[in-house]
């Protein structure tokens, strides 16, 4: 149950970044890519700042590192 929970939560958390980014979403597949890439980034990133953040939920720590995860996509494009 463990893959379901992380794959919907990828789904939402890209789908999120993308109107936040973008103002539109990715589709479902490209949605749940960018969530779970941003879920692992966001871990990273909110675990190394410390313990403070560490009680952030899953869903917004996807999020976080979705945007981080498209806005370096989008630095790399213009490039």
């Amino acid at each position: 149950m463990g893959i379901v929970w992380f794959i919907i939560i990828g789904g939402i958390a890209g789908w999120l970044a993308g109107l936040i980014m973008k103002g539109r979403g990715f589709g479902l597949i490209g949605n749940i890519v960018v969530g779970v890439i941003g879920a692992m980034i966001g871990g990273l990133l909110l675990s190394s700042l410390g313990a403070i953040f560490q009680s952030i939920g899953p869903l917004v720590t996807a999020t976080i590192g979705a945007i981080v995860l498209l806005l370096a996509i989008s630095f790399i494009k213009r490039v």
